[in-house]
C-alpha cells in the first residue's frame, strides 16, 4: 500500500518550469532516494511532498491526507530535515532537542538522540559553537524527535566524515527495520546504494529513472572488458558487432570493450574465433555512480532514460 503518492505534481518559480509532472508512489517501511543534478527540482520535491512549499498542480497525498492542508496528525507523521537549520545560536543542542521533543506527545528521549548522534559530549555547546557536521548531525535527530512515521532528510551527510556519516547510515537502517518510511535526497551513490530499497533520478523536473538501485546499474551502467591482443580495424569492427557491445576502443596500450552482462563472454568467444588470443583480461563491474553519470550526462540522457519500474 502506497503510503506517499504523487501524480501530475507541478511548480514553478516565474516563468521557469522545476518540476514538469511528477508522479510517485512510495510504499510503507522502504528508503526512496531522490537523485539528480543540481537544479534538478529535488528539493522542491520533497518540500512538496512535505507541505513546506507549495505546489501549483497535481495531486499529493501522504498517510491519505493532502500536505498542502496538513491536519495535526500528519504533523505528528513527518519529521523534516532540510539543508539548512536555523536555531537561535545560542540554544544549547540539548535545549534544542529538549524545545522540538516538547511538540510531541512521546518523543524520543533527548539524551538518546544526543547518544545516538554522536553529540553526548556537545549537549550543552552552544548551537552557533558546533561544526557544521555537528549541527547537521543535530538537524538530522531533530527530524526524528517525534518518533514519526514518515522521515524527508535532504542531504543528511552533506560534509561529515566517513566515520559520522556510516553512524548516521545505521541508524537509519535500524529505523527503517522498525518500519519508518524515509524519503532521502542524496548526493552521495554510496549513501543511496547502501541504504535506498528503490531510487529516482530526476533530470530537469522529470524522472528518468525509478527503480532498484541495482536495476539502475544494470540498465544504466556498462561492464568494462580490458584486454591487449593484436588486433586489426576490421577486427574492431567485428568487436562492436557482438551482443551487448556498446563501445570499443583503444586505451592505455590496450583496448576497452563496455557493455551489459552478456558482453564480456560474447567479445572472448568472437576474439577466440577470430583466432585472437586476449592477454591481462580484467572486467569491471558498473557502479551506481557510473549508471548515474551515463544517465544524466551521456549521449542518451534525459529523453531515453530507465523506463519507469512498477515497483510492487
Amino acid at each position: 500500500m502506497s503510503l506517499i503518492t504523487a501524480h501530475g505534481l507541478t511548480k514553478s518559480y516565474g516563468d521557469r518550469p522545476v518540476l514538469r509532472g511528477i508522479d510517485l508512489d512510495v510504499e510503507a517501511g522502504t528508503i526512496l532516494g531522490i537523485a539528480g543534478p543540481n537544479g534538478a527540482g529535488k528539493t522542491t520535491l520533497v518540500e512538496c511532498l512535505g507541505g513546506v512549499r507549495d505546489r501549483d498542480g497535481g495531486a499529493v497525498a501522504v498517510a491519505g491526507v493532502d500536505p498542502a492542508r496538513p491536519t495535526r496528525q500528519l504533523r505528528l507523521d513527518l519529521g523534516i530535515q532540510l539543508q539548512q537549520i536555523r536555531v537561535p545560536p545560542m540554544l544549547r543542542a540539548r535545549e534544542v532537542l529538549e524545545l522540538f521533543a516538547s511538540f510531541y506527545p512521546d518523543p524520543l528521549p533527548p539524551d538518546q538522540l544526543l547518544e545516538e548522534f554522536d553529540l553526548a559530549d556537545q549537549a550543552k555547546q552552544a548551537f552557533g559553537k558546533l561544526s557544521g557536521g555537528q549541527q547537521q548531525r543535530l538537524s538530522v535527530s531533530l527530524a526524528l524527535v517525534g518518533r514519526p512515521r514518515i522521515a524527508i532528510l535532504d542531504e543528511l551527510t552533506t560534509g561529515l566524515d566517513p566515520t559520522a556519516r556510516r553512524r548516521i547510515w545505521a541508524q537509519l537502517e535500524r529505523r527503517r527495520a522498525e518500519g519508518m518510511t524515509m524519503l532521502l535526497v542524496t548526493h552521495s551513490m554510496e549513501e543511496a546504494q547502501r541504504l535506498c530499497d528503490r531510487m529516482v533520478i530526476l533530470q530537469d523536473g522529470r524522472i528518468i529513472a525509478d527503480a532498484a538501485p541495482q536495476e539502475i546499474v544494470s540498465r544504466g551502467g556498462a561492464q568494462r572488458i580490458r584486454f591487449q591482443a593484436d588486433v586489426d580495424a576490421s577486427m574492431l569492427g567485428r568487436l562492436e558487432t557482438c551482443e551487448d557491445v556498446r563501445r570499443v576502443a583503444r586505451e592505455g596500450g590496450g583496448l576497452v570493450v563496455e557493455g551489459g552482462d552478456a558482453s564480456p563472454q560474447a567479445v572472448l568467444a568472437m576474439l577466440d574465433r577470430m583466432g585472437v588470443r586476449a592477454r591481462s583480461v580484467s572486467v569491471e563491474r558498473p557502479s551506481l555512480e557510473d549508471a548515474y553519470h551515463q544517465l544524466t550526462t551521456g549521449p542518451e540522457r534525459a529523453d531515453a532514460g530507465i523506463p519507469r519500474e512498477e515497483i510492487s
